[in-house]
């Protein structure tokens, strides 16, 4: 039986080739799914290192690591077997696999066919090869995983600033912050089951305006808040986080902002009053703190009132 090096890196480049035409369709992901749970040794530990991949699309550079990566794993022709196998089952698996999807299984196929097994000299050859221009230069989104698991609205919002500016406008510091700012804002707003339009502007005017980004930046934050506040969330995470790098003042100014977008689109209701209130206890501001913030919005846009 392969071993689980061979599995996950077999797992990863058939996900990379699904996203060979620059779309991951439904169909294509549970596919994916039932195809990689049942290649054998995969465990539960794997997923992670999986969907980061399902997540975003992959680029050329990044498939070509990925492959170079599952060339090196391989220790025999039973694992070559397997992979060729494996890929073959992922373009009959929905039916209608792209032209480009086809052509890139179709060169990944060939390249593990020439890939040498059981030979050191030969693998030092095709690892010297392979790894210094595919391995060690393109992007490896792994070296995020951490993020990925435990502060998705970073790893988004990271992924996205990197390919829209040539250098980082933000400390990295300043963007974690940025990010648990935006997820905490998000999450007011969310709280009655939507983010109206007027919500959403009014947390990319509160980034620009309490935080100085600029427009882009704050518009890309809160709109992974927004795609990630409906997913499985950590919420004392984020609370706890953002508590962690804020001062007692920026958390008791934090409450006017939060109020700020739940009146945005007319009136506060009680849901997102009531989401306020768990926020503040959960940054361990006083309840006459949250009160003394509450009573700034006036009556009329406060549905508790």
């Amino acid at each position: 039986m392969a071993d689980n090096a061979v599995i996950l890196s077999l797992a990863k480049v058939m996900v990379a080739a699904a996203w060979a035409d620059g779309q991951i369709s439904s169909a294509e992901i549970n596919s994916l799914k039932d195809l990689t749970f049942h290649l054998p040794g995969m465990t539960a530990g794997d997923w992670a290192h999986i969907d980061i991949y399902i997540d975003s699309p992959v680029s050329a550079a990044e498939r070509q690591r990925l492959v170079a990566e599952l060339e090196e794993n391989l220790k025999s022709q039973a694992d070559k077997d397997l992979a060729l196998n494996a890929l073959d089952a992922l373009l009959q698996s929905d039916g209608s696999a792209s032209q480009a999807e086809q052509e890139v299984v179709s060169q990944i196929k060939s390249d593990i066919q020439n890939a040498h097994v059981g030979s050191w000299g030969r693998f030092v050859h095709g690892r010297t090869a392979k790894r210094s221009q595919a391995v060690e230069m393109a992007p490896n989104r792994e070296l995020l995983i951490g993020d990925f698991v435990n502060n998705k609205i970073y790893y988004d919002v990271n992924l996205e600033l990197a390919a829209e500016q040539d250098t980082p406008q933000l400390s990295e510091d300043a963007l974690r912050k940025l990010s648990l700012a935006g997820g905490l804002l998000a999450r007011v707003a969310y709280a009655d089951q939507q983010v109206t339009s007027a919500e959403n502007q009014a947390i990319i005017t509160a980034l620009q305006e309490h935080w100085g980004v600029t427009p882009t930046e704050a518009a890309v934050v809160a709109k992974a808040a927004e795609a990630n506040i409906q997913a499985d969330l950590d919420y004392y995470r984020l609370t706890r986080s953002f508590f962690e790098v804020t001062t007692e003042k920026e958390r008791v100014d934090f409450l006017d902002v939060l109020f700020a977008v739940t009146t945005s689109d007319g009136q506060a209701s009680f849901a997102e009053v009531e989401e306020i209130r768990q926020i503040a206890s959960g940054l361990l501001l006083t309840h006459q703190q949250f009160i003394n913030a509450k009573l700034k919005v006036p009556e009329a846009l406060r549905a508790d009132a």
